[in-house]
Formats: C-alpha cells, structure tokens, sequence
C-alpha cells in the first residue's frame, strides 16, 4: 500500500508562526510546478500564480489598511493593524487566482476547484519541502479593489493566499471528524 502519511499528517500552521527563509529559487520552481498538476477538465488552466516575497507583503498590508479604512470608515484601530500585518510574517505568499472562462462548457464552479487544488497542491508540497503553509482568504480575497491593486481582470478571483515558510512554533493537531460521522453509501 502506499504511504498516505503526507495526507494524514497534513497540518496548517498559522501564517503568524512562519518565518523566513522560504524556498530557494530552485525548491520554488519545483514546488510551483508540482502545484499546478491538477485536475483541468477542459484543459483550461483556469488558474494564475502571483507571488508576494518579503517586503512587499508589509506594503501590500499597509495599502490594504488604507482600503478597508476608507471602504469601513470608523473600524477599529487593532483591526487595521491586522491588515497591517497580514502579510508581514511568512516570507513567501503564493496568490492563487482563477481565471474564469465564462459561458465556456466547463462550469465556472469547476474552474474554481481547478484553482483550489493548486492551493491544496501548495500546502501539501510545501510541508513535503519541510516547510510550514496556511492558505487564508479574510476580505482581501473578496474585494475588487484588492484584485485591482494587485492586477487581476475582470475574469479573475482570488482563491487564497497561500503563505508559505520556516515554522517558528510548531501547529497543534487538533480534533479531525471520524470517517464514519461523514460516510454514506448509495444504494439505489
């Protein structure tokens, strides 16, 4: 049988708990291109990688501040220093974005989990790297300004940031659901 361990020791570790360094160019670009072995039905590539190195996640975080500042006029301060920090700890965030190919015979539903299992693809490889990766989305995933600042069309999404790097405290295991509690059977 082969060795589902990498799938059943799977584990987030909160972006705050990364740290630097990330993967080298060479670890990178074999990470990213494992990544994007997904299922496609249609062969669409329904999906785009924009990357967030180092420094340009703290100015990416203090523009997004400044936008949810003046999209929520009077929000509280600690929440805009989260904003602040969103992207100021991992070293390396991978933006996923689906591009969506609309009235295409590929429902557009299907282009979306395309996306997502390169953000599960990330997750999986960077912990196979040795490194620790969370994939969050928050209101920056869902705002248009967002996607503008950061380049994408009109016919693209942001799936998640998938923050990647060194583990500076380790994540806890916590309680899963039993198989049981979540399989049926049809029988017709």
């Amino acid at each position: 049988m082969s060795d589902l361990r990498p799938i059943n020791e799977r584990l987030s570790v909160p972006s705050r708990q990364l740290t630097g360094p990330g993967p080298d160019e060479a670890q990178l670009q074999a990470l990213l291109t494992a990544a994007i072995r997904v299922p496609d039905h249609g062969r669409l590539n329904p999906f785009r990688l924009l990357l967030i190195r180092g420094e340009q996640g703290c100015r990416l975080g203090e523009q997004l501040a400044q936008i949810h500042a003046r999209t929520e006029p009077g929000i509280a301060a600690g929440v805009l220093a989260k904003d602040r920090e969103r992207f100021g700890s991992a070293p390396l965030v991978v933006t996923v974005v689906a591009r969506l190919t609309r009235g295409h015979k590929v429902p557009e539903a299907e282009q979306r989990l395309t996306a997502g299992c390169v953000a599960y693809n990330l997750l999986l490889g960077a912990q196979a790297l040795g490194y620790g990766a969370q994939w969050l989305t928050g209101w920056p995933a869902y705002s248009r300004e967002v996607a503008a600042l950061l380049g994408l069309g009109d016919n693209e999404e942001i799936v998640g940031f998938v923050h990647i790097g060194n583990v500076r405290i380790p994540a806890a295991e916590h309680a899963r659901p039993a198989l049981a509690e979540l399989l049926g059977e049809w029988n017709g």
